[in-house]
């Protein structure tokens, strides 16, 4: 199975696009989605292309391909307006021999790691904006950053986990 990993929309439908279109391009099985969908949060500047009934429009079109955890932005208000869940903290996810520890970031993230993480691992985790691929002496810690809201001069990026493999790629 190809999985396509992508974070932090933030009701931009310009970067709903961007991730659709690129799941779709690569033929990906499954689009996991790292929480922050919709609001933008009160700390972030409103994305120029806000419009998140475009972002729910669009998402619920895909939505049997969705694989998605809640962000430290998402609310009960949103989940009613999506036809996927999105109200999870974590999820594991295998592909291969690899596993995959994947969340949104503002409860676990390197800094608080889960505590049954080993060698080999992965976590996976959106919120920083920030795409990252860190390999530590516990786990390798990945995040595709935001295509919405890029920080620290970052490019909009994506993960593609396929056959036991994991690799950060910009779009």
């Amino acid at each position: 199975m190809k999985y396509m990993v992508a974070s932090d929309i933030h009701g931009s439908i310009g970067s709903a696009e961007l991730i659709i279109n690129k799941y779709r391009e690569i033929k990906a099985d499954k689009l996991i989605l790292l929480g922050d969908l919709l609001y933008h949060g009160p700390r972030n500047d409103l994305p120029a292309d806000y419009d998140p009934k475009a972002v729910i429009k669009l998402l619920n079109s895909v939505k049997d391909e969705i694989i998605a955890v809640r962000g430290n932005c998402d609310a009960e208000v949103d989940q009613m307006v999506l036809d996927f869940p999105i109200m999870a903290d974590y999820i594991y996810l295998e592909s291969g021999k690899l596993t995959v520890f994947v969340t949104h970031g503002h409860i676990f993230n390197p800094q608080n790691p889960p505590k049954n993480m080993k060698p080999g691992y992965i976590l996976l985790m959106g919120h920083t904006h920030v795409p990252m691929d860190l390999q530590t002496d516990d786990f390798r810690y990945m995040n595709p950053g935001s295509p919405s809201i890029p920080k620290e001069g970052s490019d909009p990026s994506y993960i593609v986990i396929e056959d036991g493999e994991a690799r950060l790629l910009k779009f």
